[in-house]
């Protein structure tokens, strides 16, 4: 009966694109409209292949992103060079050195700029602009700089000179390309400063909402995903600058001191999806937030509208879950995909892609992407198509061109690991970073915070030795290699 069922759905899903195909000869839908309803198939999506792979760079490719038109995918790597590529034709339109003095995390052009403006932010901290000039030469300069990694930014929707970036610093910062000059909007802070010493939020992820340019949200080391109006942030005589319009955080993970973020994105419906670092990926509608203090409410949120009797409106604050990948060990992104962010997309320690209708949160393919781990996914700006990075240091194409449609592997789901927030560091040089940066936020508590705790310098480094102990106590590999099969 079910294999019945499985077929008729099957036929349903691949005879819409025929009935749709009739209507838009017709009249009955526009070309845009039956474009969409194209793109959406969830036939496509099976059918999703590996086109060809991008081999250029000589490091692990941390970023990869799509220029409006769709035709130039721009990527960053560990070799601190920017590749710009013609991704159908598997060709390089322009390679060049970042400037950057560590790992490029995040490469993006600016809008309106003919590709000829790209923004970059690095391990390094820093924050810089590549101007391609004519011939292909390419001028970079610095912008502004965080202390500690800058893994994000964001640029304003439509603007061809504003973005925004944050740090493992806790700073958001704006840089306008129009005068290169950094403003610094707010530090973010931890809700009730609840491990003494960490008042500040390590930022991993930032992200605009595209129907509104003034709504920014961040997320980082703590379990909370915190939305700032930037209208408030930055300007003279601001008072509540550091304080967020609203958090956004599952009931279950309020408290919980061992998860963090990693990605961050907004549908274009104003949709909010979260990837946690050790559990799941979670999409949040706008009235599921907790409030600017989320200490103050309970899980389940009030809204603010009231009815003519006066009573209020109880909102469910649970959000959408999305299960089956491990995110353990790097700075994984989120993203939708589809015309209308029908799909939920991420990647995996285990080297897979994964992809989740968005309504329903259930989970239709899983694609074998990287022999290690996929970190980046993007998709392509108007057709049915994906690009994706990882530790290898190529970048891979995927395009419907199976023959088959594929289904999922027996053994699926990858039951996150707890490893606490810390990750391993590699290098010395990193180590000191976060010792120094461990002491920076002691010294910046209140005399009033620190009246129980004498911070000295043999407690700090013993404090971040148990950490990165307790973080990797086991030594073991975050994955079962027996357990990552391929469709």
């Amino acid at each position: 009966m079910d294999s019945k069922m499985n077929k008729r759905a099957r036929f349903d899903d691949s005879g819409k694109a025929v009935v749709n195909f009739l209507k838009r000869e017709v009249g009955e839908i526009s070309t845009r409209s039956f474009a969409n309803r194209l793109g959406a198939l969830e036939d496509f999506v099976l059918r999703l292949g590996l086109l060809r792979k991008l081999e250029r760079h000589k490091g692990c490719v941390n970023t990869v992103s799509f220029n409006a038109a769709g035709d130039v995918l721009v990527s960053g790597s560990d070799d601190r060079r920017v590749i710009l590529w013609n991704w159908e034709a598997g060709k390089v339109k322009i390679s060049f050195q970042s400037g950057h003095n560590n790992n490029v995390f995040q490469a993006k052009f600016m809008p309106y700029t003919d590709d000829r403006s790209i923004v970059t932010c690095a391990a390094d901290g820093q924050v810089r602009h590549a101007q391609v000039l004519n011939g292909g030469r390419v001028e970079t300069s610095l912008l502004g700089s965080h202390q500690g990694r800058a893994h994000k930014l964001a640029i304003e929707p439509g603007s061809p000179y504003i973005f925004y970036t944050c740090g493992e610093d806790g700073l958001v910062q704006r840089f306008d390309l129009r005068t290169g000059a950094a403003v610094e909007l707010f530090t973010c802070q931890s809700v009730g400063n609840r491990a003494g010493y960490m008042s500040t939020v390590q930022l991993n992820a930032i992200a605009m909402d595209p129907r509104n340019p003034n709504l920014v949200v961040v997320a980082g080391s703590d379990e909370y995903a915190r939305l700032y109006d930037i209208r408030k942030c930055g300007g003279e005589g601001s008072t509540d600058s550091g304080q967020p319009a609203d958090c956004y955080c599952p009931p279950h993970l309020i408290g919980d001191e061992h998860v963090g973020i990693t990605g961050l994105a907004f549908s274009e419906l104003s949709e909010l999806l979260v990837s946690y670092n050790d559990e799941y990926i979670y999409l949040f509608n706008r009235d599921m937030g907790l409030g600017p203090n989320p200490n103050a409410v309970s899980p389940v949120s009030l809204s603010s509208d009231t009815s003519e009797m006066g009573a209020e409106k109880v909102v469910n604050c649970t959000p959408q879950v999305y299960k089956g990948h491990r995110n353990c060990e790097t700075v994984k992104g989120v993203n939708f995909f589809g015309p209308k962010c029908e799909y939920v997309i991420s990647g995996s320690d285990c080297g897979r892609i994964f992809i989740w209708r968005k309504k329903g949160g259930e989970l239709i393919r899983v694609m074998k992407a990287d022999e290690d781990v996929v970190n980046c996914i993007e998709p392509h700006p108007h057709m049915t198509m994906l690009a994706s990075s990882g530790i290898e240091s190529d970048v891979k194409i995927w395009t419907p061109n199976s023959r088959h449609r594929a289904t999922l592997p027996e053994k699926i789901e990858q039951n996150p690991k707890p490893r606490g927030w810390m990750h391993r560091l590699a290098l010395p040089e990193e180590v000191m970073m976060q010792l120094f940066s461990l002491r920076r936020r002691r010294n910046s508590i209140p005399e009033r915070g620190r009246e129980n705790s004498t911070p000295t310098p043999n407690r700090d480094i013993l404090e971040l030795i148990m950490t990165f102990s307790n973080s990797n106590g086991d030594g073991s590999s975050d994955y079962n290699a027996g357990d990552a099969s391929e469709d």
